[in-house]
């Protein structure tokens, strides 16, 4: 399912440096909230839920809401701080038919090989009427995110990733429409500093995917530009939303 291996080493760093607390995420939860209005008993997919910091948040977040995390990576799952996490990915999702309210895909769909085949697994799960709520960096979107200011070489590996046109055509193509697209901004650390001293490359795919030369290039970039600008990190990723009709 993913561009990289998701084993020990990238398993720990996510874990380490990709989870938001809530202040940090606050819009995220506007979002969910003003798109989803989730309610006891409802029931929402986590699909590729990685280390589990999303599912806990809503289960933390929407008291009563039903959270099923699914993560291909054994690493992931035994690092997640939800459970359970169970094995799946988004060509097989092992639950029943018409069985969830919604699904929730942050910052996974470029690690999907096949997206009509995602998508036509995710109509078979969800109900008729269900959200597919889209959290991502797409391809020729990244002028809110800060890592490509000082890894300019890693917008060519975003540039390979899903468009957002891209995914709507896959998901239409399986009887879902977009519902909508904004950017959700979010507190990624409390100063550039913070970011440079907690940076880990195993935690980003497009980081992994340049060179050792241009990846250190930018953490030298990134560290001198910390010794003098100050204020949080605050970055924008994009919520895409489809709906199954």
């Amino acid at each position: 399912m993913a561009r990289i291996a998701y084993d020990d080493p990238d398993a720990s760093a996510f874990a380490s440096t990709r989870h938001l607390g809530d202040e940090e995420a606050g819009e995220w939860r506007a979002a969910v909230t003003r798109h989803l209005g989730p309610r006891p008993g409802m029931r929402l997919l986590d699909l590729g839920a990685g280390t589990g910091s999303w599912a806990k948040a809503f289960s933390s977040w929407f008291p009563g809401l039903e959270v099923t995390a699914v993560e291909p990576s054994a690493a992931m799952r035994e690092r997640s701080v939800y459970q359970p996490t169970i094995a799946g990915d988004a060509a097989d999702i092992p639950l029943p038919d018409a069985s969830v309210d919604a699904a929730w895909i942050s910052t996974v769909i470029h690690h999907v090989p096949d997206l009509a085949a995602a998508a036509r697994e995710l109509r078979r799960v969800l109900r008729l009427g269900a959200l597919v709520l889209i959290r991502s960096a797409f391809a020729g979107r990244h002028g809110a995110i800060t890592l490509f200011r000082y890894f300019p070489e890693a917008i060519r590996v975003l540039d390979t990733y899903p468009s957002v046109a891209q995914v709507e055509a896959a998901f239409a193509g399986e009887g879902f429409c977009t519902v909508g697209l904004e950017q959700i901004p979010q507190i990624t650390a409390a100063s550039l500093h913070e970011a440079a001293a907690t940076l880990r490359r195993a935690a980003h795919t497009p980081l992994q995917l340049i060179t050792d030369e241009e990846y250190d290039a930018g953490v030298r970039r990134l560290r001198r530009s910390a010794l003098t600008e100050s204020g949080p990190v605050i970055d924008a990723l994009d919520l895409l939303v489809l709906r199954k009709d």
